[in-house]
């Protein structure tokens, strides 16, 4: 069995076929995901979509590009819905200095308040870092010592170095579809040096589809591809991949 940790169902690419999905998720062996939110009305979106979907989960989170929506009446609403019974982390925050949507300095006045929101309410974080990592390590250095909620740095595609400090401060990564591509030579020699225990498995969808597939919506049902591909990078059974993956998963976002 698997757990997709990362996926956007709530976008509009999965308005006309959602229900189809999620079936082709657990004829697959998908059995929960986790919806991300990426902005206030994402957030709202996701817990719904949790509520109505006994294996669906939700996170509430504004992404570093809408950082400017972070104002104070939208941060009460994600306080509100932070403490909703299926919302099981907090995310996806962070920085992206890659396209700066959003200025730096609003980008990391957000992230700090989602820091502080899931120390208070105990719920683990999802981490977006593209080209950010000095400022991301910085702003989650206190969190590696108990600080009373788990960190996953998803999609990651980051440095060594990076990875290292990640795994050293007791975080957690997560790997998506983009490890499956002819010229991820590098991302495939990132996932050799994470055991599995501090690995999650994701896909990201809508976005990044798996080789074979590209071009085309990703969906939940391919974080099969994801574990099979984990599988041959690491060379052990795939079923290894799927158990101790799935383990994982569940206990860092407690799930049932």
């Amino acid at each position: 069995m698997l757990i997709d940790t990362h996926c956007h169902l709530d976008f509009k690419e999965f308005d006309q076929d959602r229900s189809a999905v999620l079936a082709a998720a657990h004829a697959a062996g998908v059995e929960a995901l986790i919806n991300v939110g990426s902005s206030l009305e994402g957030s709202r979106r996701a817990v719904e979509l949790a509520r109505q979907d006994p294996r669906v989960f939700a996170s509430v989170g504004i992404h570093p590009h809408d950082a400017g929506e972070c104002g104070a009446e939208a941060f009460a609403e994600m306080e509100r819905l932070a403490a909703e019974p299926k919302v099981v982390a907090i995310g996806e925050v962070g920085l992206d200095y890659y396209r700066n949507l959003s200025a730096p300095a609003l980008q990391r006045d957000c992230f700090g308040r989602f820091l502080s929101l899931g120390v208070r309410v105990k719920k683990p974080l999802i981490i977006h870092c593209r080209d950010a990592e000095a400022d991301v390590a910085g702003m989650l250095a206190p969190l590696s010592q108990g600080a009373g909620c788990g960190v996953v740095v998803h999609c990651f595609s980051g440095t060594e170095d990076f990875l290292k400090d990640c795994l050293q401060k007791g975080f957690f990564v997560s790997f998506t579809a983009n490890i499956t591509y002819k010229k991820a030579d590098r991302l495939r020699e990132l996932v050799r040096l994470v055991p599995l225990e501090r690995m999650f498995l994701e896909t990201d969808a809508p976005f990044l589809s798996p080789e074979g597939h590209r071009g085309r919506r990703n969906e939940p049902a391919h974080v099969a591809l994801v574990a099979q591909a984990v599988a041959a990078i690491k060379d052990v059974g795939v079923d290894d991949v799927c158990r101790r993956t799935t383990q994982a998963a569940r206990q860092f976002f407690g799930l049932p």
